[in-house]
């Protein structure tokens, strides 16, 4: 299942902040993150989970979940779209806040996880690793350098900075499969000796998602009747073909809108809908917004990434 994920992080900002200091992010459909290198910092979810995080502490919204950090409950909170628009980032691609108190250092993201969504929806909406006592801390000194331009800035740091959180949250992942007790959702092709065919149908649908597919042109590509192809399907994957093929295709078409400049006519053809108007609709349905603004959002955050 963890070969099967598909991880993408952007990060937001670098920050180092002064005490006084506190900012809010409202609530999306994307997993965030907050990893916390040095000092500390107080994390509070709206649903009204609250959580003191030390350095090597990364903290997963895997819901999307808005809240509220600060470094104590009496400091004074602003939204983080206006902190960095109010204090642009340094040569070394570092933004600067708060007073004149302890500092923390914290990288802030989010994750693009595309058909591991089903799985983060069964994730708690706050989860915390500690990165430090679990083996990743090895990578939290190289980590640091990076964050703080240690020597000097390079340019990709951000990306370089991104894939390491990649790592953390597949940790944060394999934390929670190894705990769980319950049924999962198969994530990504299955790789499962019990039912090759469906195996074969699923990864049909990951490599060629813009295909007009039927539920009995799939039937046919495995050698099936359509009837016994769709209980199968259903018995191995949890939903019906199309659906499943719905929620991948709209999946992708998310990170598209979320990365690109692509015009909406062609996201919608590599999605498989034959016109904009249907698409907008679907993605609207999904992900709760129409495309267009869904862009916009994240473009905003792409924008600022460092």
């Amino acid at each position: 299942m963890l070969d099967a994920i598909q991880v993408r992080s952007v990060v937001y900002c670098r920050s180092e902040l002064g005490a006084p200091w506190g900012f809010r992010v409202g609530h999306s459909a994307q997993a965030k993150f907050h990893l916390v290198l040095g000092g500390r910092a107080t994390l509070s979810v709206d649903n009204g989970d609250e959580v003191t995080l030390g350095a090597g502490d990364l903290a997963l919204l895997a819901h999307g979940s808005g809240h509220v950090m600060r470094d104590n409950s009496t400091s004074r909170v602003r939204d983080l779209d206006r902190i960095l628009h109010d204090n642009p980032v340094d040569g070394a691609g570092m933004m600067h806040y708060g007073g004149h108190g302890p500092k923390t250092l914290l990288v802030c993201g989010r994750f693009q996880t595309g058909s591991a969504d089903e799985l983060l929806a069964r994730l708690p909406p706050l989860f915390v690793l500690d990165t430090a006592t679990n083996g990743l801390g090895r990578w939290l000194e190289p980590l640091l350098d990076l964050v703080r331009g240690r020597g000097h800035h390079r340019r990709g740091d951000a990306a370089v900075i991104a894939k390491v959180a990649d790592v953390f949250l597949t940790d944060v992942l394999r934390h929670f499969l190894e705990a769980s007790s319950g049924s999962l959702p198969i994530i990504r092709p299955p790789v499962s000796s019990e039912d090759p065919a469906i195996a074969d149908a699923v990864a049909l649908m990951h490599q060629r998602s813009s295909d007009p597919w039927t539920t009995a042109a799939l039937a046919r590509q495995v050698g099936m009747s359509r009837s016994s192809f769709v209980v199968r399907f259903h018995c191995a994957v949890g939903t019906a073909p199309i659906a499943y093929l719905t929620h991948l295709r709209l999946a992708r078409a998310a990170g598209t809108l979320a990365t690109s400049t692509s015009p909406l006519a062609e996201v919608a053809r590599a999605a498989g809908y034959d016109n904009e108007s249907s698409f907008s609709k679907a993605f609207a349905r999904h992900y709760g917004q129409p495309p267009g603004q869904y862009r916009r959002a994240h473009r905003r955050g792409n924008e600022r990434a460092v």
